[in-house]
């Protein structure tokens, strides 16, 4: 969930360190990083009964937070529900509807995490990036139910992720830092080619004939051989780079677009392969269901070897793709609840955070094999890789990927689980230290 603490006199979010506590004054952040909180620190340890007694939304809040923080999401919402009671400024009541959004998330309630965060989208100028990049929504984000909210954020005005696709060019230069230098070069020798053949030219019909006074034809020619060639080669370079620069811009959005495919832990948790990086290597199986069935069969005789080296099987059956659900356009307008100055918890997401739950115990719900969730945004994304890599699209393949979430390879068909035992390192080695 979305973190940030409320400082009681401005008003206003600070991000304060959760190891500094100074009475009266300061605001302690929770453990989780991404949680909506209104805690007050004191120089003095909290009293039994501030666990039962709450009288204002902000404490409310605060209680609903330590609630869920333990794992009693049950009594946590009920906090949050007796915090939109309680008169609360817009500050907290978006604090208390998203958090409450959190809470049916996990209880696996998308209607209702839905309705929460329409409201918070609507009157309380909650930053839709905030949903899409919180990982205690992971679930909610594989339902139908995020798809509508989405495409009604989006006919609405907000940006539902594109500012995403608005920075790909500026991931694209700090991965080729000197494009920008070579385009420079392309464009100022072509203008310089340009000119000459410009020049050129009307000197080459002079000589071609032989009026008095007319330049050599043989050097004339040469010359304006050597600037229509140059100039030709320089617009080819300028073209190739820009269309390189395509294919990795393309590369980066399938990658994004890997980093949120969900799913389905054998705790029954759903998660994100982005919460997944630096833990295991997932290893996709994509083709038919005897196929896919029989390679899983195959991977048993491994399981140990697998497993030492992080090797998690994600299943993808072929299927039928379904209709897509009609959307009714609902835009999200201005509220009078929402003051102009109010600023929104997801502001300060830059990257995404983990759960509250702490990775180790991730590490522990992870199996040899996981389910997925949302179907065809997986089967959408493995023909758009197959696409790119010229394989046809519907045929069996394997993905391996890498600790740190990019794809290490592909292949027809099912793999060689003896070739991957010998190609991937275990954990503890050092190659896969570096690989994260």
């Amino acid at each position: 969930m979305a973190m940030a603490a409320l400082a009681v006199q401005h008003k206003l979010l600070f991000r304060s360190n959760p190891q500094k506590c100074l009475p009266n004054t300061s605001l302690q952040k929770p453990m989780s990083v991404g949680r909506v909180s209104f805690i007050h620190c004191s120089s003095s340890s909290p009293s039994p009964s501030q666990e039962t007694r709450a009288d204002t939304a902000e404490t409310c809040v605060n209680l609903g937070l330590s609630l869920f923080s333990k794992g009693r999401v049950k009594d946590a919402l009920a906090q949050f529900e007796t915090a939109l009671t309680l008169d609360p400024n817009p500050m907290e009541a978006q604090a208390a509807l998203y958090n409450k959004a959190c809470c049916h998330a996990y209880r696996g309630e998308g209607k209702k995490a839905a309705e929460c965060l329409r409201t918070a989208l609507r009157e309380y100028n909650l930053k839709f990036g905030t949903i899409l990049n919180d990982p205690d929504l992971a679930s909610f984000r594989a339902l139908p139910e995020f798809k509508e909210l989405q495409e009604e954020a989006r006919l609405g005005g907000e940006d539902i992720g594109y500012s995403f696709r608005r920075d790909l060019k500026l991931i694209s230069e700090v991965q080729a830092p000197f494009r920008g230098v070579r385009r420079f070069f392309y464009v100022a020798f072509a203008a310089a080619a340009g000119i000459s053949t410009f020049f050129t030219i009307p000197r080459l019909f002079r000589a071609i004939k032989s009026d008095e006074g007319a330049p050599d034809l043989g050097e004339t020619s040469l010359n304006a051989a050597i600037n229509i060639g140059g100039l030709v080669l320089l617009v080819a370079l300028f073209l190739w780079d820009n269309r390189k620069e395509e294919e990795q811009i393309a590369q980066i959005t399938r990658d994004e677009t890997l980093s949120r495919l969900p799913l389905r832990l054998s705790t029954n948790r759903v998660v994100e392969l982005v919460q997944l990086r630096d833990t295991v290597r997932p290893v996709v199986l994509a083709g038919k269901k005897d196929a896919v069935n029989m390679a899983i069969q195959k991977a048993e005789r491994f399981r140990t070897e697998l497993l030492n080296r992080g090797v998690l099987l994600v299943p993808v059956i072929w299927s039928e793709e379904g209709r897509r659900p009609t959307i009714e356009k609902k835009g999200f307008g201005s509220s009078s609840k929402t003051p102009a100055s109010l600023p929104s918890i997801g502001d300060e997401f830059d990257q995404r955070t983990q759960s509250i739950t702490a990775k180790s115990r991730l590490k522990a719900e992870v199996r040899f094999k996981a389910e997925i969730v949302s179907p065809g945004e997986w089967e959408s994304w493995i023909r758009e890789q197959q696409k790119s890599e010229g394989v046809t699209p519907g045929e069996d393949v394997y993905i391996i990927l890498r600790l740190d979430g990019r794809v290490r390879r592909s292949g027809k068909g099912m793999p060689d689980w003896q070739e991957i035992v010998k190609e991937l390192p275990p954990m503890d080695a050092l190659l896969s230290k570096l690989e994260r």
